[in-house]
């Protein structure tokens, strides 16, 4: 059975703390069916900015806007909305299921979805030990049961595979592909860039509070290269702009051709008689886009070399340290 999402809508938003911008006029679209990254260093901006889409936390400028409402103006929001922002929002003395059933209880969820949940997230055997004794994966899972319980829309999840083995985040990409086909919105929040390539399908980066790239992945990760390693790489850059292709040296002494037609490369370089050592594509990979972006002069994290942080005022110094407390 298809879902029908919710789009997320982005607009302007921003947070200031004092003299501190968290966020800064950020706009970006979720669209439903679609599994999207929402990626940056440690006090980014990214926490901070999925708070105030879930109504934890005011903008200073801006809205943040689920299928067109404010998160406070949602008449059901479990049933609409469901996210895992921690992975110790929970009693540490209350069993696993005893905690969902709370969750369930206060929106009118019965109690046949919460054993529902703990089978879907592959904890059923865990469920009647206390949650405080749960390892960071088994927390995680139980994090998504709780986002899942109401059948919501929209998916918002902070860092959802920390704690997971590479079984368990095996299954997470697998099981957000699930939901992505039912049609619900799907958001998630990471560092772990090489599993995002594999699972997302739209990007956004932000640096110091601002966007700076978004959209498809397969977009973003660049226009297609050929790499050629031979020792005629003269000849055979004269060959290719012969044959209608344009390339470059690198630094490693490699031409990099401007196409993705692997073969068209090979047949001119073999016509040409030149050497070849190796051939293949050569992609942009997500990894070095975000650092190449994230690393520039303009975007460079300010917290890193922020002399004032060691005076800086609470609101402020809260988010200026390695893990960004409330804002990663």
């Amino acid at each position: 059975m298809t879902t029908q999402g919710a789009r997320i809508v982005v607009q302007g938003l921003t947070k200031r703390f004092g003299t501190f911008t968290a966020v800064d006029h950020l706009d970006f679209v979720v669209e439903p069916g679609r599994i999207t990254g929402f990626l940056g260093p440690n006090g980014a901006g990214k926490t901070t900015t999925l708070r105030m889409l879930l109504g934890l936390i005011r903008p200073t400028e801006g809205t943040a806007t689920i299928d067109g409402q404010n998160y406070h103006d949602i008449r059901t929001p479990l049933q609409q909305v469901g996210s895992a922002l921690e992975a110790t929002s929970f009693h540490p003395g209350r069993t696993g299921r005893n905690h969902l059933r709370v969750l369930a209880a206060a929106s009118g969820i019965p109690d046949s979805r919460v054993d529902a949940m703990l089978d879907l997230v592959g904890i059923p055997a865990a469920a009647n030990k206390r949650a405080g004794g749960y390892s960071m994966g088994m927390r995680q899972r139980l994090g998504l049961a709780a986002a899942l319980l109401g059948d919501p829309k929209v998916v918002i999840l902070d860092e959802p595979a920390n704690g997971l083995d590479p079984e368990g985040i095996r299954w997470l990409r697998g099981f957000m592909r699930h939901l992505s086909a039912e049609g619900k919105t799907i958001l998630i929040s990471s560092h772990m860039l090489q599993e995002v390539e594999q699972t997302v399908d739209d990007v956004v980066i932000i640096a110091n509070g601002r966007s700076v790239a978004q959209g498809p992945i397969t977009e973003l990760q660049g226009e297609p290269t050929v790499l050629v390693r031979t020792p005629e790489s003269a000849d055979l850059s004269s060959a290719l702009l012969a044959g209608g292709l344009e390339s470059r040296l690198g630094e490693d002494g490699t031409l990099r051709v401007r196409t993705h037609e692997l073969a068209r490369v090979g047949d001119i370089a073999h016509r040409a008689g030149a050497v070849i050592h190796e051939l293949r594509t050569l992609d942009t990979d997500l990894e070095a886009l975000y650092f190449r972006l994230t690393t520039a002069p303009d975007n460079r994290n300010r917290n890193l070399n922020d002399a004032t942080v060691a005076t800086a005022p609470p609101e402020r110094a809260a988010f200026a340290g390695h893990d960004g407390g409330n804002q990663r």
